[in-house]
């Protein structure tokens, strides 16, 4: 029994949804997120609220209740307030910078790598060695995070590298004389 998949999700005022043929269209401030449910849910919309329950007791069915609300959920919070990743580069002369819509990056390498965002992502830079990721999709603001990362993971032995903020690169001793 899903405990998450149990509770309603709220519609706050601003945001519409719509159920229609197997697909859940939510609009906000924000912007305009779908998705196509699975056909092992079923739900339905009462009191202003979204409700999710399992279109029979398999356990498959069981499995995607709660993850369809969660689903629903992150979609409406996004649309309503949006999403938010924070990168950090710390190294010597690692640097990102806006050229146009694009984020260039000087990573220690013989070129500057450009990144072009995804459509629905807003990248800045509020200094050269921050990067910040705006957008309405939960998944999509994480995964634009990863492949920004992935030019240039953090390395164990001086830390050095594009990493999320707050993360804990655990650092390694160096080889002994």
């Amino acid at each position: 029994m899903s405990r998450l998949g149990k509770l309603p999700v709220e519609i706050p005022s601003g945001v519409s949804a719509n159920i229609a043929s197997g697909e859940l269209t939510v609009k906000g401030p924000k912007g305009e997120l779908a998705f196509a449910y699975p056909a092992l849910v079923n739900l339905t919309e009462e009191d202003g609220s979204v409700v999710v329950r399992p279109a029979d007791e398999s356990a498959r069915a069981r499995a995607m209740w709660g993850t369809a609300r969660a689903q629903i959920a992150n979609m409406v919070k996004g649309v309503k307030d949006g999403f938010e990743a924070n990168l950090e580069l710390v190294g010597v002369g690692y640097r990102a910078q806006m050229q146009g819509k694009d984020l260039k990056l000087a990573l220690g390498l013989s070129h500057d790598v450009v990144y072009e965002p995804r459509q629905g992502i807003t990248i800045s830079t509020p200094k050269p060695t921050e990067i910040k990721i705006e957008g309405a999709d939960r998944q999509v603001v994480g995964q634009t995070a990863a492949e920004i990362r992935q030019f240039r993971p953090p390395e164990p032995y001086k830390g050095k590298g594009i990493r999320r903020a707050g993360e804990y690169v655990r650092r390694k001793e160096g080889k002994k004389k």
